[in-house]
């Protein structure tokens, strides 16, 4: 860091650990002054990894923005509630979300994510709480939370493959032919040893 003239903040520095219960058991921290959860670039990491202290932040932000927003629904028409909405809570949802697809976090801190978009949504609408949510989700034009999640890292990853750009990005990816598919048009992208996603390529 000093070849590049940049020091470290020790008063907003933290130093955390990450890893299985079972591997940190193994580690002698005693000599360090480590921090259970620490922010990087405005995302929440613990050191399990669960997410919880990121969820129940977010959760806590997007609420208060939902509370306001049914406060002034009254006095908006539809279009602007939309916008509103999407610019104070679709926002922070989206922020740094592919870090949620991982199918090891726990449910009970992932389904959070569906709770607060459903009642974004019912906000948005001024509909009841007994009301199917899928309807609206269609008249809105909106994406579920998976669905935002797995849109963003296909059209990352098929940026990746047309432009090979980032390079970081580029060299962690490759392609190949899927045997197990009828279409010749299909290939398979798989990312450090494990199958990510099927993309059609034309």
């Amino acid at each position: 860091m000093s070849a590049n003239l940049l020091t470290l903040n020790s008063s907003k520095t933290e130093f955390i650990i990450i890893g299985l219960k079972q591997q940190l058991s193994k580690i002698d921290n005693s000599s360090l002054n480590t921090t259970h959860s620490a922010r990087n670039l405005g995302f929440i990491f613990d050191e399990h990894l669960t997410f919880s202290d990121q969820i129940s932040s977010l959760s806590n932000s997007c609420y208060s923005h939902i509370r306001e927003l049914r406060c002034i629904r009254l006095y908006l028409d539809s279009k602007t509630a939309s916008t509103i909405a999407a610019f104070t809570v679709h926002s922070k949802l989206d922020c740094c979300n592919s870090l949620y697809y991982n199918y090891n976090l726990p449910k009970s801190q992932i389904n959070r994510l569906p709770q607060i978009e459903n009642c974004l949504t019912r906000t948005v609408v001024k509909a009841p709480k007994s009301s199917l949510i899928t309807p609206i989700f269609r008249s809105l034009h909106w994406l579920k939370i998976n669905e935002r999640i797995e849109y963003k890292l296909l059209s990352l990853t098929y940026k990746v493959l047309t432009t090979s750009q980032p390079d970081y990005l580029h060299n962690l990816i490759s392609v190949q032919s899927s045997c197990r598919t009828r279409s010749s048009s299909v290939t398979v992208v798989t990312l450090a040893r494990q199958s990510v996603c099927l993309i059609p390529v034309a």
